[in-house]
C-alpha cells in the first residue's frame, strides 16, 4: 500500500526501476549459466557407458560355456551368496564340481522342479584355502579340533576340495533328494549332515549305503 505521507511519483517508480535493472540482469545471467551447466552435465552422463559394461558372473566370463572333462577350473575360492542354483555355471563352486556329480544333481533338480521343489546350493567345490578357513572357524566355534572334525574336514581330506560333494537346501529339497536321490546315484553320506550329497553311481542299482554317523567315521577322513 502507498503511504499518504510519502506519495509515490512517476519519478520515484522510474528511479527504482533503473536501480533494480542491473541487479535483475545479473540474476537472470546467473540462472542462465546454471541452467546451461546442468543441461551439459545431464547430457554428458547419458552418453557415458556404465562403469561395468560386462555383466558380473562371479567368475570367468567364459563360464557360460559350461563345464566338462578337461575344462579349466573357474577362478575363485568357492564362496557363495544366497539363491545360487545348480545351473549357475558362473560360480566357481558349481563350475568346478566333478562333471558326473554336476550332471546327476542337475537331472535331479530338473525333476524336483516339476514337483515344485527348488534346489539351492549352499556349498559345492571349495579351494583348499577356503576349506582351511572353514576348519579354523569350526575349531573356534566348537572348542576343539576333535569336535570340529564332526562337521568340517581338512583340506587334504574334504570331498568339497576335490569337487566331489555338494551341500543343498532347503529342507524340502534335501528331503526329496534323500527319498529319490539313489535313482540319480546321489547319496547322503553323513547322518548329521542331511544337506551333504555325493555321487555313488552304484546306488542306481543297489541303493545308497548306510550313512556314517558323522565324518569322523569316514575312512577317507583318516588320511
Amino acid at each position: 500500500m502507498t503511504s499518504k505521507l510519502h506519495p509515490e511519483t512517476s519519478a520515484n517508480r522510474a528511479g527504482r526501476t533503473r536501480r533494480a535493472g542491473p541487479f535483475a540482469l545479473l540474476i537472470m545471467l546467473a540462472l542462465a549459466i546454471a541452467t546451461a551447466l546442468l543441461v551439459t552435465a545431464i547430457v554428458g552422463s547419458l552418453g557415458e557407458p556404465p562403469s561395468s559394461a560386462t555383466p558380473v558372473t562371479g567368475g570367468d566370463p567364459l563360464a557360460s560355456t559350461g563345464t566338462g572333462a578337461g575344462a579349466a577350473p573357474l577362478p575363485g575360492d568357492g564362496r557363495l551368496g544366497g539363491g545360487v542354483t545348480v545351473f549357475d555355471d558362473g560360480e566357481a563352486a558349481i563350475a568346478n564340481l566333478d562333471p558326473a556329480l554336476l550332471d546327476a544333481v542337475r537331472r535331479a533338480a530338473t525333476d524336483a522342479e516339476a514337483a515344485g521343489i527348488a534346489f539351492v546350493v549352499n556349498s559345492g567345490w571349495r579351494s583348499a584355502e577356503y576349506q582351511d578357513e572353514l576348519l579354523q572357524d569350526a575349531i573356534a566355534e566348537y572348542g576343539s579340533a576333535e569336535e570340529a572334525a564332526r562337521w568340517v574336514a581338512t583340506a587334504a581330506t574334504s570331498p568339497h576340495v576335490q569337487g566331489d560333494a555338494i551341500d543343498l537346501g532347503w529342507w524340502e529339497a534335501t528331503t526329496w533328494l534323500s527319498e529319490h536321490g539313489a535313482a540319480y546315484g546321489l547319496c547322503q553320506i553323513y547322518a548329521n549332515e542331511s544337506w551333504h550329497f555325493e555321487l555313488r553311481p552304484e546306488a542306481v542299482d543297489d541303493g545308497c549305503p548306510e550313512p556314517y554317523a558323522d565324518p569322523t567315521e569316514d575312512p577317507r577322513m583318516q588320511r
